[in-house]
């Protein structure tokens, strides 16, 4: 079972990566909304 995990994460290495930094910049912009709009 690790090696099929270790194996799906080597073929899919830049869609995780891109994910990664989607869900981040998400995540960013939801605090930096609820941030201003909690201070006006």
């Amino acid at each position: 079972m690790l090696t099929e995990i270790k194996d799906i994460l080597a073929r899919s290495r830049a869609t995780v990566v891109e994910d990664t930094i989607g869900v981040v910049a998400l995540f960013t912009l939801l605090f930096a909304c609820l941030h201003l709009f909690g201070t006006a």
